[in-house]
């Protein structure tokens, strides 16, 4: 993928040009999209009869990805976040196919 080059100064005074922040293509990055392509899954699936099992399934995934994103960012915010999220999807999965 070929990134197109701009002057130091077109960067500095466009307000049309956009810079991501976040670097590509390292490992925290691939983990980011794949955990939220389960999210998206988990979300597309969510209130269908007899889906809620894959439902929790993909959610755990994604929110278990982002957990370990959060930890190698080390972002307390995302740690808290996605760890509470975890726990309850968790909960949830338990209370609602082994008991």
């Amino acid at each position: 993928m070929k990134q197109q080059k701009f002057a130091p100064e077109e960067l500095k005074n466009s307000k049309r040009i956009y810079k991501s922040v976040t670097p590509k293509y390292t490992l925290d990055w691939y983990i980011k999209w794949i955990a939220s392509a389960f999210i998206l899954a988990a979300m597309s699936i969510r209130g269908v009869d007899g889906l809620q099992f894959w439902d929790l399934g993909l959610s755990v995934i994604g929110i278990s990805l982002w957990l370990w994103v959060s930890i190698l960012w080390k972002d307390r915010a995302l740690v808290l976040l996605n760890g509470v999220g975890l726990m309850f999807l968790l909960r949830n999965f338990f209370v609602s196919f082994m008991g």
